[in-house]
């Protein structure tokens, strides 16, 4: 079961601000002696740290571990990354209604959102926005009847290549995708038109992300925020952490 790490952060903040609060206004000109007991101590000193916590995470910024590799070779397995929060509009936290409409995401963005069929973060890259009709043809992607321009960089193996590493151009925004030689069951004949108020989203591993070729489109509400950095590469229990893929995201 996976920990809703916001949910326990706000109801933390919570409880902590209660406890000072009522300390402050009615227990401590109350009390007659001098020390105070430890549950308030504890929240009085818990409280700010918290509550920064909590503003930070959910207005400005959030870290993020990539878990799987679906968006190889723009971001590998155990990669923390970090996800502005205030791109797409200020959102409350948990329930996640949007109070402040700033942008919307662009083609080639990389995003955080929660999937129509889960309650857990993924990333991929906004591929279409609300309208767009979206057909994806032996590797071939193609928005709105324009096919967005590839480079091969390489193929790998080289001497019985099985992927091809290719350099692909969303609509001005160009990154680097794998794919398999031979087209998975998603990547031969694909298309769809995205909904009013929905994104489609794909992985630039293209032949290894379960993405809105599968379980469709993402709807509006459910976006995080902009992925824009890798801070730290790092697989726990499996040495230490690294820094040589600090940098931003493409």
């Amino acid at each position: 079961m996976d920990i809703n790490f916001p949910l326990i952060l706000v109801l933390l903040v919570f409880i902590t601000g209660v406890v000072w609060l009522i300390d402050k206004l009615w227990l401590a000109p109350r009390r007659k002696e001098a020390n105070e007991p430890i549950v308030v101590e504890y929240s009085k000193s818990f409280f700010p740290v918290l509550f920064a916590v909590l503003i930070l995470r959910s207005f400005i910024v959030e870290p993020f571990q990539i878990p799987s590799g679906s968006m190889i070779p723009t971001l590998e397995v155990g990669d923390f990354i970090l996800v502005n929060k205030f791109t797409y509009g200020i959102r409350l936290p948990v329930i996640r209604n949007k109070v402040i409409s700033i942008n919307q995401p662009k083609r080639g963005d990389v995003m955080v959102f929660f999937p129509p069929h889960e309650s857990r973060y993924f990333i991929k890259r906004v591929i279409g926005l609300p309208g767009d009709e979206i057909r994806y043809v032996n590797h071939q992607l193609f928005i709105n009847g324009e096919a967005m321009p590839q480079t091969l960089l390489a193929s790998l193996p080289p001497q019985q290549p099985s992927i091809q590493l290719t350099n692909e151009n969303v609509d001005g925004v160009e990154h680097k995708m794998l794919k398999h030689v031979i087209p998975g069951p998603y990547s031969r004949n694909f298309s769809t038109t995205v909904p009013e108020g929905h994104y489609f989203m794909m992985g630039d591993n293209r032949d290894n992300s379960l993405d809105s070729r599968d379980w469709g489109t993402v709807p509006e509400e459910n976006i995080v925020g902009k992925a824009f950095a890798i801070w730290m590469h790092w697989i726990p229990f499996n040495g230490l952490p690294e820094f040589s893929r600090l940098g931003s995201i493409q």
